[in-house]
């Protein structure tokens, strides 16, 4: 089993930066992507970003590209999702998730709880 923890969401004004944070733990991957995705209310689940545990392939959900940025700490098994110029149509709960096989937008195994990101106008 993979455990995975968000955290660094929070409640923001318009234009401001975010930093979330995700931890993993048990069996973690030497191979494979994390990733972030997001849901708002009454909408369907929005992938967001994900990268791979090696080298750095990342890629990017339209809507984020240019103001998200994913990256990874091998050593401390954390994934990153920077957050900068955020507007309101970002306000989501953001999850972290993990895949043992190289995907972007689908097949992923395990799922973290969740973090809310709030942007006020």
């Amino acid at each position: 089993q993979v455990q995975l923890v968000e955290s660094g969401g929070g409640l923001v004004q318009a234009g401001a930066s975010l930093r979330l944070s995700c931890a993993a733990s048990g069996r973690t991957f030497s191979s494979g992507v994390m990733g972030w995705f997001r849901q708002a209310p009454g909408k369907e689940r929005e992938f967001v970003a994900r990268i791979n545990w090696r080298g750095a392939s990342t890629f990017y959900g339209d809507s984020v590209k240019g103001r998200f940025t994913i990256s990874r700490d091998n050593a401390k098994n954390t994934v990153y999702l920077q957050m900068n110029s955020l507007k309101p149509e970002d306000t989501a709960v953001y999850y972290c998730a993990a895949s043992s096989i190289i995907t972007t937008t689908s097949g992923y195994d395990y799922w973290g709880q969740g973090t809310q990101v709030t942007v006020s106008s």
